[in-house]
């Protein structure tokens, strides 16, 4: 895969009344870009500008804004509207929402593309802009916005926050390593559940888990069988489930965050004997946003990242499809060339 990058002005719209401008000064790179990119969903448009995990600065605020003021550093992810009178946007779970409108590659309620934050800046509604916390490092921040969330919002909506719980990681990428570290933060119990032993030493050691399982050894994964409260799954490729439904306990939920285009199967007896329940969970509302960087603050969770310029843009998709990044790139856009 190559991506072409060029050139081009793309305007923002006004700043309106409920707007914040936005200065862009790092932003993340997620599996769902290569996936946006190669259109591998069949609902991209060209041309794009990806990018939503976007830490930046306030440099205008509309009229009608009051949550914000020029100078603040603040963060915008996945979603920059909704129609906020549906069943989930009242709930406050505006990522539900069926008129939900994306950070990039979707059409705004002024009728122009949606353009993420590979770019100078944004204009975004206060709704979908957050606070970065006092003292948190910006380009730490950034991969929160998305990875973060995906993992808090699920542990915090099942109830699984509580101290003492024994949670399963499958898959070691950029929301999973979040995962571990959210989890650890949170006093579980964690076990890295990965298809090699790649990332033993890195899982155990830097991250923190408590055990890792290699999903193709038959004898360690029995001896784990019903003793998972939970597991996230984060494998955004195809892949069987009932290796890890074995691992649950009974009531264990099996989480699905990775988007896969293809159908996935299992046996329903995996999920009846054990009273398991197979569920998704797509990001988090702006309240759990709120929450994720304010417990991560609180608790001293960053994310492992590695920091690039815009040239490399092209090498880090190539880098990530190979799963060779620890664990996030993100892109440092005000210290990158993007003048012509």
């Amino acid at each position: 895969m190559q991506i072409f990058l060029f050139q081009c002005v793309i305007d923002c719209r006004n700043t309106g009344a409920e707007d914040v401008y936005i200065k862009v000064l790092y932003c993340g790179i997620c599996h769902t870009d290569i996936h946006q990119i190669k259109n591998d969903l069949g609902m991209s448009n060209y041309p794009m500008v990806p990018g939503h995990e976007v830490v930046g600065e306030v440099k205008e605020v509309g009229s009608e804004v009051s949550n914000f003021k020029v100078g603040d550093k603040v963060g915008v992810g996945v979603l920059v509207g909704c129609c906020r009178n549906c069943r989930p946007c009242e709930a406050d779970v505006e990522q539900y929402c069926n008129k939900k409108i994306w950070s990039y590659n979707d059409v705004y309620t002024d009728g122009k593309p949606t353009q993420g934050g590979f770019a100078e800046s944004m204009v975004v509604d206060q709704k979908f802009v957050v606070k970065i916390p006092d003292g948190m490092a910006l380009e730490q921040a950034a991969p929160l916005l998305c990875a973060g969330v995906t993992v808090f919002s699920p542990l915090s909506h099942f109830g699984l926050k509580q101290s003492g719980l024994r949670g399963g990681i499958l898959g070691l990428g950029g929301v999973g390593h979040m995962g571990v570290l959210i989890a650890k933060a949170m006093g579980h119990h964690v076990t890295v559940i990965s298809s090699s032993d790649k990332k033993r030493v890195e899982a155990m050691e830097h991250l923190g888990a408590d055990q890792y399982l290699v999903s193709s050894d038959a004898t360690r994964m029995q001896e784990a069988a019903d003793s998972l409260d939970y597991i996230i799954d984060t494998v955004p490729a195809n892949h069987p489930l009932e290796p890890y439904l074995s691992l649950l306990k009974l009531d264990g939920k099996l989480i699905l965050t990775g988007v896969i285009n293809t159908p996935m199967q299992f046996l329903t007896p995996m999920v009846m004997l054990g009273r398991k329940a197979i569920t998704g969970s797509f990001i988090g509302s702006m309240k759990e946003t709120k929450e994720m960087l304010e417990f991560c603050r609180e608790k001293g969770v960053t994310s492992m990242i590695e920091v690039i310029k815009m040239d490399y843009v092209n090498k880090a998709f190539e880098r990530l499809e190979k799963n060779d990044v620890r664990y996030r790139f993100v892109v440092d856009v005000a210290g990158s060339k993007l003048d012509p």
